[in-house]
């Protein structure tokens, strides 16, 4: 039976220009950097503004965070990584399917 390699050579520490390490030069890593800062944070926004909505429906029908899981089909807990913004708990997926349970369908213009 082979052994597998599973030694860490190199951590890219945090925030680094992870297209740098990779071996980009300078300017095609600023810019490749540059471009997927700028998608992570539409996605963020998009995320932010999915569970702003919700949200604001819990708070509309005067609801408590366990009647609002109930609705949802997911945990109190859930509810309130929810409520509190935590984007990197929920894909937008998970959001949208969200919304359509309480019946704000989501639909997507482009361009």
């Amino acid at each position: 039976m082979n052994k597998v390699d599973t030694r860490v050579r190199h951590v890219t520490k945090s925030g680094a220009n992870l297209f740098a390490e990779l071996g980009f030069s300078a300017d095609e890593a600023r810019q490749y950097h540059a471009e997927s800062q700028a998608l992570i944070n539409q996605t963020l926004a998009l995320k932010e503004q999915l569970m702003g909505e919700l949200a604001s429906w819990i708070e509309a029908h005067h609801l408590k965070q366990v009647q609002a899981a109930e609705i949802l089909h997911v945990s109190r807990p859930r509810v309130s990584d929810v409520v509190n913004k935590k984007t990197s708990k929920f894909t937008i997926d998970t959001l949208v399917h969200m919304l359509g349970r309480v019946g704000k369908p989501v639909k997507v213009v482009v361009g």
